[in-house]
């Protein structure tokens, strides 16, 4: 198990989701190694509020949402198999927005 210490956001209206907070300190245990994808179940199990379909398309994040791992874009850092660390800092915006 790794136990980490991790700073969530979340913008571009993705935090109406989230109990209307951008930004979240989190420690949690996962099971090692943590990844992404262990994230993203973990967030949504333990901090989405409502409307799990703006945030997931089955098991996987919904398309239309930025991911930034410690300001890099997450498909440059292997996308749901990026192996959290202690610290890390990650970003999630909602690129589609309504009108």
């Amino acid at each position: 198990m790794a136990t980490l210490a991790l700073s969530l956001h979340f913008g571009g209206g993705m935090e109406l989701l989230f109990d209307n907070r951008r930004d979240h300190e989190i420690t949690i245990t996962l099971p090692a190694p943590a990844d992404v994808r262990l994230l993203i179940d973990w967030i949504a199990t333990n901090l989405l509020q409502e409307r799990k379909e703006l945030f997931l398309e089955g098991p996987s994040l919904r398309p239309g949402i930025l991911v930034l791992i410690n300001d890099t874009d997450w498909e440059l850092e292997g996308e749901e198999d990026y192996q959290l660390k202690d610290g890390d800092d990650i970003v999630f915006i909602s690129t589609l927005h309504g009108g």
